[in-house]
């Protein structure tokens, strides 16, 4: 390839906006609706949502309680082929309809049960597929699963970039060497553990990775949060998401009255954790009631927002983001080639430096010279987040009504349908050619899926070897 092309290639591998990208968010921001359509909504100015996976490993190897599962999951026999074949269906449906670029949830039952090579694969196929792939796990595996994932046979790096989600909490039974744990900070070796076999991978290999730690809130460990975030948060977790229990699965594993453990009290709980009220008023995914976030970073020991929900100047650098940013797709794109997509909005737009100096100035003086000193003005972004989950026995029949064209006149009924239309997280069905809300696949859709595959991929019965004992019987 000689200069000038190569030339013409870096100015198009740079051009700031993808004209497929910004009309998959125009698409989405259509669909939203009107109530969401908020200054902070990030689908639609500067996303399309998140995805995930279903059916693709149903089954777990730890047994918790309350688990979004249904009856039959652990039943289906964990299968890299059929993983494969799912996962490349599923994604290229999200490609065709949700446009060239998202983040993408690789989940179901515990990921670490597949083989390494078929995780890998997995992982391959979203990337291929325009994905930014999040793997969800108990985090129970050991550092040589990871390494073998990681590289390939003969050592190269299969990844630049790994990213996982593991979920810690006391209500989930098997984990080895804490089969029941008694409480909350028990589980932080097990916590830290994880973590640092990623700074190995990293140390060791130079694979980048984020990390994120999830934890169900019931009321039997809503007291525990803070600690959990005190505790965990110089472990390497860039966020904290936290899921307050729904009546959603398998009902056999309901054991509390989960909807004491209500949205405002989880999220003060883990502004208690940051050791500051929260606000989620700046940036919004969805809506409120299923999700809510602060994104920031912590100075030493203290967490402060990027921005300001009571600011007006904050509020006005966030406009300014997604006037002149929005439709900058950051995920999945490689660091230098976004420094140079960005680059190009700043040259074409410089009162963006300008707006930025501002907000900088105002936010280290929010922290103070002092303490960016102490710490060498090193910073640690760390976001918080809740996600609630709806429970099944409101999604089911309005999931229902809106396949029907019917609006809810019962005010519970009609709130699922509202959180429903703006769901921010979603799966895809190839075999209809439509994507559903996270709430619907688990409530209404699970149940028949899995049972579906405990037929196609049952459980293969492995009988232990017989064992002749001293006395010649066997055993």
């Amino acid at each position: 390839m000689g200069i000038l092309a190569r030339l013409r290639a870096l100015e198009r591998a740079t051009r700031p906006y993808d004209p497929e990208f910004v009309a998959a968010m125009a698409r989405r921001w259509a669909e939203l609706p009107d109530a969401v359509r908020t200054p902070g909504q990030i689908i639609g100015q500067h996303g399309v949502g998140c995805e995930g996976t279903h059916g693709v490993f149903p089954r777990c190897n730890l047994k918790c309680t309350p688990c979004y599962h249904s009856r039959d999951a652990n039943q289906v026999r964990v299968d890299g082929p059929h993983s494969r074949e799912q996962v490349a269906a599923q994604m290229r449906l999200l490609r065709i309809l949700r446009g060239p670029r998202a983040h993408a949830q690789l989940i179901g039952g515990e990921v670490s049960l597949l083989p390494p090579d078929d995780h890998a694969a997995a992982l391959e196929i979203m990337h291929a597929q325009g994905r930014e792939p999040m793997s969800f796990t108990h985090g129970d595996f050991d550092y040589d699963h990871l390494e073998r994932l990681a590289l390939r046979d003969d050592g190269e790096r299969r990844f630049a970039r790994l990213s996982f989600a593991a979920h810690f909490d006391k209500f989930m039974y098997g984990r080895r060497g804490i089969e029941r744990p008694p409480g909350e900070l028990a589980l932080n070796p097990y916590r830290k553990r994880f973590a640092d076999m990623f700074a190995r991978l990293r140390r060791e290999h130079g694979v980048r990775y984020f990390l994120a730690h999830n934890m169900t809130v019931t009321p039997g460990n809503l007291d525990e949060i803070a600690d959990v975030v005190r505790e965990c948060r110089t472990m390497g977790y860039g966020m904290f998401s936290f899921q307050p229990a729904a009546f959603l699965g398998d009902e056999r594993r309901w054991k509390e009255p989960y909807r004491e453990a209500t949205a405002d009290a989880v999220w003060a709980e883990i502004g208690r954790g940051a050791g500051r009220p929260l606000g989620y008023g700046v940036f919004q995914n969805g809506d409120v009631r299923c999700n809510r976030t602060a994104y920031g970073f912590y100075a030493g020991r203290r967490w402060y927002p990027f921005l300001e929900e009571d600011d007006p100047r904050d509020l006005a650098v966030r406009d300014a983001f997604f006037r002149y940013f929005g439709k900058v797709s950051f995920t999945g794109t490689p660091p230098a080639v976004l420094a140079a997509k960005m680059a190009r909005v700043v040259a074409r737009h410089p009162s963006t430096v300008v707006i930025a100096v501002r907000w900088l100035a105002r936010t280290a003086g929010r922290v103070g010279v002092p303490r960016l000193v102490r710490n060498r003005f090193r910073v640690r972004p760390v976001t918080f987040v809740m996600h609630r989950f709806m429970d099944a026995e409101v999604v089911g029949p309005a999931w229902e009504m809106m396949r029907r064209g019917e609006p809810a006149g019962e005010p519970a009924l009609r709130e699922a349908q509202e959180r429903l239309a703006a769901c921010q997280y979603s799966m895809a069905h190839p075999e209809d050619g439509t994507v559903v809300p996270a709430c619907v696949q688990h409530a209404v859709l699970d149940p028949a899926e899995n049972a579906q595959l405990r037929t196609l991929l049952p459980l293969v019965e492995v009988r232990a070897p017989s064992v002749r004992r001293p006395d010649g019987q066997e055993e």
